[in-house]
């Protein structure tokens, strides 16, 4: 579990970091524990899409590029708005990424899991646009993080949230020698 104390140190330290993955994987969740563990704001990526956006995934429709370039903008300028923040954000695609990563200084949280986890996930979930049936088109979409993407860091998503924050912590905050 994130030690608490070290949470001061933490929030001295600017952080802009996105938690990724498909519908399911738990971003919210995690990005919201990894903010506290840092001491940094916040932000739930699904509240800065358009109206538009969520009906049409909430009809279990599919976003198209065009769709999802306006809520990208959106998420960047959210990240260069704040010094230490922890967005969560689909950010699928490397090119969704190269846009995140334009906000400066960002780092990306990929949560890793199958699509038979993700949907059965989905499916248990309640008050939430995105349901079970869109899972297949968020595994068309990925692009799992390329090796020399070196401002990735891969967390097995079927992991306790715990275990998952702990592994983030260590490969993207330097601890005090």
């Amino acid at each position: 579990m994130a030690d608490p104390s070290t949470n001061s140190m933490r929030a001295t330290s600017e952080h802009r970091i996105v938690v990724m993955g498909v519908a399911g994987s738990g971003k919210s969740t995690v990005g919201a524990a990894l903010a506290d563990a840092l001491g940094a704001a916040f932000v739930d990526g699904d509240a800065l899409h358009p109206r538009a956006n969520i009906e049409k995934m909430a009809a279990g429709e599919p976003l198209t590029d065009d769709d999802r370039w306006p809520w990208l903008g959106r998420v960047r300028d959210t990240l260069r708005g704040a010094a230490s923040i922890v967005v969560a954000c689909s950010a699928l695609t490397r090119r969704y990424r190269d846009v995140l990563r334009d906000a400066g200084g960002v780092r990306f949280v990929f949560l890793d899991l199958d699509p038979g986890t993700a949907g059965d996930r989905l499916t248990h979930r309640v008050d939430h646009f995105m349901g079970a049936k869109m899972v297949t088109s968020q595994f068309a979409v990925l692009e799992r993080p390329a090796v020399d993407e070196t401002d990735v860091v891969t967390v097995d998503a079927t992991l306790g949230v715990d275990s998952i924050v702990d592994h983030a912590l260590a490969a993207l905050v330097p601890r005090p020698e």
